[in-house]
């Protein structure tokens, strides 16, 4: 089989007050869109790619890194992060790998267009699925398909660049199972997790690791301007207080969710340090705390 040809990555930065590892990371969830004549990478330098893969081809390279700024965009700065989708992680106590993927495959979809694909997480019956920004920034209509391989259009109902979340609603649908979020504020380094999603497109795949870290600080960027999902170079997305995960996540994982053993939500993966094209254990996710009270509301705002 001949390989698709790779295109180069977007470059970011970690900045927080432990040692600062080569420059350039990567968001995971996009596969490439038809490709293209691949470029010289810098040499030496590290790539942060955005977990969403910017596709026509399924099991190609990675893809940019993605932050474009919705004409819906709402950023959030406070909101009471009360839960509505149950009890805080209880991370003292451990579950099995297998149960939690039995229990968290229902919630998880995948969301593609004709610029890529990504993942998402289920948050409410009708509908609403909790994903990234830079999943769905190109606007427009999604496909939302299901674990069970049902499918139905999805619409973006609200986005946040500044945390690079965003809310889509799947149409005509009713009586989903939906996400448990817990308390990430509990997850301690060293807990296991479970992340769940499309990685290269490949829907339904489960990854294991523990919390390798807690409280980074990660900016990403696309410097190349290339991305139609970038509205332009240098476009920059900063997370704060990011749930660092050495779980395998790769291009397709963007938007989906990072469990505990409990089967609670603990994060949304966004990204990854990669020194090519995967994942070298160095994943990022954005806690769930952050995403539940974004979500909540966008959602309001949208009503």
């Amino acid at each position: 089989m001949t390989e698709t040809p790779r295109t180069p990555e977007p470059a970011a930065v970690l900045t927080d007050d432990t040692p600062t590892p080569p420059t350039g990371f990567q968001n995971p969830l996009f596969v490439p869109p038809p490709p293209q004549p691949p470029r010289k990478s810098r040499k030496g330098v590290a790539v942060l790619v955005g977990a969403a893969v910017l596709a026509a081809v399924v099991g190609g390279g990675a893809g940019y890194g993605i932050y474009a700024v919705s004409s819906q965009s709402t950023v959030v700065s406070s909101l009471a992060s009360t839960s509505t989708t149950g009890a805080p992680a209880a991370n003292s106590t451990s579950g099995s790998v297998s149960t939690v993927a039995a229990n968290g495959l229902p919630v998880v979809v995948q969301i593609s267009n004709s610029q890529g694909l990504g993942s998402g997480v289920i948050i409410s019956s009708d509908g609403l699925i909790l994903t990234n920004n830079h999943v769905v920034a190109s606007g427009g209509t999604f496909t939302v398909t299901f674990n069970d391989g049902s499918k139905a259009q999805a619409t973006v109902v609200g986005t946040d660049p500044t945390t690079d979340l965003a809310v889509v609603k799947a149409q005509g649908v009713s009586g989903l199972k939906t996400a448990t979020f817990g308390d990430s504020s509990q997850v301690k380094v060293g807990d296991e997790v479970v992340a769940i999603g499309s990685p290269e497109g490949l829907q339904g795949t489960v990854t294991t690791g523990i919390v390798s870290a807690l409280n980074r600080t990660v900016s990403a960027s696309d410097d190349q301007g290339s991305s139609p999902y970038s509205r332009s170079a240098g476009t920059t997305t900063t997370y704060k207080g990011a749930i660092q995960t050495d779980a395998s996540i790769n291009p397709g994982n963007s938007g989906g969710p990072l469990f505990n053993l409990q089967g609670q939500v603990i994060g949304i993966n966004s990204s990854i340090y990669s020194t090519s094209d995967g994942s070298i254990g160095l994943g990022f996710a954005i806690p769930s705390n952050t995403a539940k009270t974004v979500a909540q509301q966008l959602v309001a705002n949208a009503n």
